[in-house]
């Protein structure tokens, strides 16, 4: 008689319960790394990540030394930040974030635990007692951030999104959806907060690169079958709702306006970029 081939531990989890336990990987190790797994076995994101090696899994994990510990999370962090064909704006977006969250502490002194709305104003922030003389703060403001949390929440979501999609939608789209869309969700920010607004964050351009998934999804755009577009737009539409929920019910500071600004500039900028294709002459 046949053993009977354990399931999966998350076979039974949706892809939206899936994406949401792959975020709290930073909490819960084990749990996001099981979550992925199984988002790999259903094809929704990559076997590996970009420009990670192939080869058999190692045999004897537990009794590894350190050294071999440190070398794999050097290839982990590697395969994250180094851009590559298919994978080329999301690493590049990572690390300006990342490098602009240190340099505030490094070269000006800012405590990154708590950075004080003084700090952020120097640096850049999206606020609205200066932005109509320095416009440029519109996009910059997207890459500054108010503490760890908010930075790690924002990175985590943009490396699964551009896992997930942006080979699909193209690097050079990829790069001038979210800038755009990073605009898109200050201006909506300064529109709705008419008393004065001091804003950072990533989280406006992210929500436009989802509006950019739904337009290449809602038109056909990306090479995908009915299974994985039903399923790859379930995802999308849990996570960027959730965020929005979540957003309304979470700290006061969280700004719903520039979420829903990027998101609809991300969705119109993808929109009208399906219909240039369409009608362009062949």
């Amino acid at each position: 008689m046949e053993t009977p081939v354990p399931e999966p531990p998350f076979a039974h989890k949706t892809d939206a319960e899936l994406l949401h336990l792959a975020r709290q990987a930073g909490c819960y190790p084990a749990v996001g790394a099981a979550a992925v797994q199984e988002l790999q076995r259903r094809g929704l994101i990559p076997a590996e990540l970009p420009g990670a090696t192939t080869g058999p899994p190692p045999t004897a994990a537990a009794t590894e030394p350190q050294g071999s510990t440190l070398r794999q999370a050097g290839r982990l962090l590697r395969a994250i930040f180094r851009p590559q064909r298919g994978y080329f704006t999301t690493p590049l977006l990572l690390l300006a974030n990342l490098l602009l969250y240190g340099a505030m502490g490094v070269l000006g002194g800012v405590n990154l635990l708590a950075p004080a709305g003084s700090d952020l104003i120097a640096w850049g922030s999206n606020f609205s007692g200066l932005v109509v003389a320095e416009p440029w703060r519109l996009l910059s403001g997207t890459f500054l951030h108010g503490g760890p949390a908010h930075l790690f929440l924002n990175l985590s979501a943009l490396l699964l999104l551009g896992l997930m999609a942006e080979a699909k939608a193209g690097s050079g789209r990829w790069l001038l959806v979210y800038l755009l869309s990073g605009v898109g969700g200050s201006l909506a920010s300064l529109w709705w907060h008419s008393q004065g607004v001091n804003s950072v964050g990533a989280s406006g351009a992210i929500f436009g690169l989802y509006g950019l998934v739904l337009a290449l999804l809602l038109g056909r755009g990306a090479a995908l079958s009915r299974q994985e577009r039903a399923g790859l737009l379930g995802l999308l539409l849990y996570f960027a709702l959730s965020s929005l929920v979540g957003g309304l019910s979470g700290p006061a500071g969280t700004d719903n306006a520039a979420h829903i600004g990027g998101l609809a500039t991300g969705l119109v900028a993808g929109l009208l970029g399906t219909l240039r294709r369409r009608i362009r002459p062949q």
